[in-house]
């Protein structure tokens, strides 16, 4: 047997039930007991600040489903766009009369939207730009200049619709602000009918026939000459760019054929060019309102 194995072994002694049940000595709950620290005025201040933002993320984050649809269908833009136009346009009206012409800007270019779907050309959602109005971008080519003409003329004819509605209404009310809100609204439209460059005019004369873009140009001209503005200039000089690459192309091999349409297709558009233009005269002038300065 080994030295290790004879060593005594230790021996424990065993512990009496008795001493189990004794209460814990007087001082144990002072020895470990720490009384909590007050919280500091600063930091209840912190916290019922913090709150509300708190709850805010919680909200956004349990609708970020909702807000991912916003961004995808393009809501945001257009009405942030809306939202911001309409606040330049307060700058120089008031309000009512800003969300009025943002209003009817939008039914302009809905018609554009509209007619641009029913030819199954996909098209995105109206952009407003303070003090240039609003525009809409195709996101493919029409088959040929009389299908281009019927998207660039639904814009001022539902445009009109919305500001004969607009007067109506304004009649009916004894309503100056919406009488003088349905002129711009006929103003806007027949402005737009000048033939010439990105406006729809221009468009509309390519199915007529491009050689009008020229007396939108003399037109337009003559309206700088009159009145400069920045924005006439700004179009003139975009717009000059745009018909004079269009006239150079007119007659390339492979855009020939889409500006080959059918001399019934040309009349028609004609008259209906002609036709909307004289009415929207008529409207100015049934719907203008003098004030007393």
């Amino acid at each position: 047997m080994s030295e290790r194995e004879t060593e005594p072994r230790e021996r424990y002694e065993p512990i009496e039930w008795s001493r189990l049940n004794d209460a814990p000595p007087d001082d144990l709950y002072e020895r470990d007991y720490r009384p909590i620290q007050p919280e500091s005025p600063l930091r209840g201040l912190l916290r019922k600040l913090a709150a509300p933002f708190i709850a805010l993320a919680f909200i956004l984050w349990k609708l970020k489903f909702v807000f991912a649809a916003i961004f995808k269908f393009k809501l945001f833009t257009v009405a942030g766009s809306m939202l911001v136009s309409i606040g330049a346009y307060t700058l120089l009206w008031g309000w009512q009369f800003a969300v009025g012409f943002v209003l009817l800007l939008l039914v302009h270019e809905m018609g554009h939207v509209l007619e641009a779907k029913r030819q199954g050309l996909p098209v995105s959602a109206p952009l407003f730009i303070p003090f240039l109005g609003a525009a809409i971008m195709l996101k493919g080519r029409p088959e040929d200049v009389w299908r281009e003409a019927k998207i660039a003329i639904a814009g001022p004819i539902v445009g009109s619709l919305g500001a004969a509605a607009t007067w109506g209404i304004g009649e009916a009310l004894d309503s100056e602000l919406l009488v003088a809100l349905a002129f711009t609204g006929f103003f806007l439209n027949l402005f737009n009918l000048v033939p010439f460059g990105p406006l729809d005019g221009g468009r509309i004369a390519a199915a007529i026939h491009p050689a009008i873009w020229f007396a939108g140009l003399v037109g337009l001209v003559g309206l700088v000459i009159v009145a400069p503005n920045p924005i006439l200039i700004l179009i003139l000089v975009v717009g000059g760019l745009d018909s004079w690459r269009r006239w150079r192309e007119r007659k390339h091999p492979e855009l020939a054929a889409y500006y080959r349409i059918s001399p019934a297709q040309r009349l028609a558009a004609g008259v209906a060019y002609v036709g909307l233009a004289a009415l929207l005269a008529l409207a100015m002038s049934a719907t203008f309102v003098e004030r007393d300065i």
